[in-house]
Formats: structure tokens, C-alpha cells, sequence
């Protein structure tokens, strides 16, 4: 029969799991809890950004670095840590630094656990925005990683992403390699497998841990624990105008005009049986706004001048029918005159 642990040795390796778990758990923290990405307000500009040895603004050294492994401000260190040596006295400002990080822009102290340590366990060695494609040196911003699919994002991008996460490449819930229905989908390649197909011959699967993606490695999860959508297409509707001429209709040439059988779009107006092409001018609105004051006051004199010619045109007819009426009735009036003389010789 194996030996009973004694209390003793029980304490002893409960203490020697709890000092694993606090070695490990640098390791295991995430990117808002890292010296690296903490908060920085700049001493000079008074603008909030991301930990740096030089503000992104102003390009000025800040007064107090921080370590971005340690994340200490002051060094009291008596032993033989210390790359620089300061026996018997405390070390701030630039006498605390040793290096700046490549990678996350930091500056890293004169202890030589950091230096050895940082440059190649730094949570920003490939950090680049997945939405906008920028890294640490392009914008000043935090980094941060998505919940759903890991991925890095920055400061201006994160709620806009994560928002819009959840959503599956394909138009339905069906796994990727069969007709049935998925109950685990992988976040970060958008896909849902079944419970045959999620699991690959020949890899040994821990039991109690999540399901690896079969496709990128990363851990997959039950779809009904989740709230995830589909892909969806959205159509937009082409707008019949009802003739109302009213203020708040944009007439230009990305709208939609139906009361003439068409729409136009990019300067071609489609519909009624053909394509014909608008001119559209770019010098502004205002400019068009004048031209056609300009053409309604020409088409104003224009018709003006025609009623006149027009009125003059029948005074004169009214005259020339008036005179000739006066000739037929002196005409007749002498015709009558001779009959009678006629008569009366008779």
C-alpha cells in the first residue's frame, strides 16, 4: 500500500503549485494588465496614450519611465541584478532605464531578468491591427485583442470590430465538410462543424479542455452558448418619386428618380428603354443654382419678346380685315346705285 501523506507534505505541494501558478502567470496575463500597454499621460503635451519612451505627439521623454516587463518606477535593487551599478543608492528617471523595446515602444529597465526576458516574451512582437492594418509605431493608441477571435485590434477600431464579430462566413449553421447541423464553431475562421468532423484522426484531445479548430488550432465552442449570426445580404430599394416638390429631396446624381421611369447613378440615367448620359458639373452647387437663374430669366425676355410680335401681328390683320370689309360694302353700295339708274331709264 502507497504511504499517507503526511499534513507536511500536502502544505508542501500545495506551496509548490502556488508558486508555479505565480511564475506562470506573467505569462497568462492579459494585454490590459501588462506594463506595456498600461496608460500614459504625456508630461508636456498633457495627451493620454500607450506606455513609450517618447510621447507620440510631442516626441518628448517622460520624466518617470516605466519598465515595460515590471512595470517599476524607482529601482532599490542592493543585489547583483542590476546591469548599471548603483550600490547604496535608489534609481529613477533615465538612470533606471536599459533599453527600448522594438516591439512595443517601451522602455525596458536596467535589470538583467528584464532585458534578457522582455524582447522575447513581448505580447506586441506581431501586434498589427486586424481592422486597419497599423502597428504599435503608427498610432498612439492601446492594443487590444478581440474576445471572439483573438485577434490584435487598436484603440479606434475595438467596439466597431467586436461588434461585428459574431457573424459566420457561410449563410447558414451547417458544417463545413457534411449537410449537418454544426454544434461548434470556431470564432476565428468563421465556421461551424459538426460533432464527426470537428475532431481529427490521430490527435490526442485532453479531456475536459475545449475542441481545437480543425482548420486554424484555435479553441472552438458550442454555437448555442454563443450568440452568433449569418451571413445576410441587404438590397437597396429603388425610390419612385410622387411629383411633391419638397425641400428635403436630394436631387443629384446618386439619387434615385422614378418619376420619370428611371434612376440615375454615376451620371447615367437608366430606365424608360435606354441609358442616357447626364452631365453633371463639379464646380458646385452654387454655380449651378446661378446658370439656371440665368436661363429662366432668357427663357422669360424670350417669350416676352414673341407675345409682343404676336399682338402686333393681329392689330394689323384686324386692320387689313377692317378696310377690306369697307371696299365690299362701297362696292355693293355702287352696284345698287346703278341698278336703280338703269330702272329708272327704263
Amino acid at each position: 500500500m502507497p504511504k499517507k501523506k503526511t499534513g507536511q507534505r500536502k502544505k508542501a505541494e500545495k506551496q509548490k503549485e502556488r508558486q508555479k501558478a505565480i511564475n506562470n502567470a506573467q505569462y497568462e496575463r492579459g494585454l490590459d494588465q501588462r506594463p506595456c500597454n498600461h496608460l500614459m499621460e504625456c508630461d508636456y503635451c498633457k495627451r493620454t496614450q500607450k506606455n513609450r519612451a517618447f510621447c507620440y505627439f510631442c516626441n518628448m521623454i517622460q520624466r518617470m519611465p516605466v519598465c515595460a516587463q515590471c512595470g517599476k518606477i524607482k529601482c532599490m535593487s542592493k543585489g547583483g541584478d542590476c546591469a548599471v551599478k548603483h550600490a547604496g543608492q535608489y534609481v529613477t528617471g533615465l538612470g533606471l532605464v536599459g533599453a527600448i523595446c522594438d516591439f512595443c515602444e517601451a522602455w525596458v529597465c536596467h535589470s538583467k531578468k528584464c532585458l534578457q526576458t522582455h524582447a522575447c516574451t513581448c505580447p506586441m512582437a506581431d501586434a498589427v491591427c486586424h481592422e486597419c492594418k497599423r502597428g504599435v509605431w503608427d498610432h498612439g493608441g492601446r492594443i487590444f485583442t478581440c474576445s471572439y477571435c483573438s485577434k490584435f485590434l487598436c484603440e479606434d477600431d475595438q467596439f466597431e470590430h467586436q461588434a461585428s464579430c459574431q457573424v459566420l462566413e457561410s449563410e447558414n449553421y451547417k458544417c463545413l465538410s457534411c449537410n449537418k447541423l454544426g454544434q461548434y464553431s470556431c470564432l476565428r475562421c468563421k465556421q461551424c462543424y459538426c460533432d464527426d468532423h470537428v475532431r481529427r484522426k490521430g490527435f490526442k484531445y485532453v479531456k475536459g479542455q475545449p475542441i481545437p479548430c480543425p482548420k486554424c488550432g484555435s479553441e472552438t465552442q458550442e454555437v448555442k452558448e454563443l450568440s452568433m449570426s449569418t451571413r445576410g445580404y441587404k438590397y437597396g430599394r429603388q425610390q419612385i418619386a410622387t411629383g411633391d416638390d419638397d425641400d428635403d429631396e436630394v436631387d443629384d446624381e446618386f439619387s434615385y428618380r422614378g418619376a420619370t421611369g428611371g434612376f440615375t447613378f454615376g451620371g447615367y440615367t437608366l430606365g424608360a428603354g435606354g441609358i442616357k448620359a447626364v452631365r453633371v458639373d463639379d464646380d458646385g452647387d452654387d454655380d449651378d443654382d446661378d446658370n439656371e437663374e440665368e436661363d429662366e430669366e432668357d427663357d422669360d425676355e424670350e417669350d416676352d419678346d414673341n407675345d409682343e410680335e404676336e399682338e402686333e401681328g393681329d392689330e394689323e390683320e384686324e386692320i387689313n380685315s377692317g378696310d377690306s370689309d369697307k371696299e365690299a360694302e362701297e362696292d355693293k353700295s355702287k352696284k345698287d346705285i346703278s341698278e336703280k339708274l338703269q330702272e329708272v331709264k327704263i
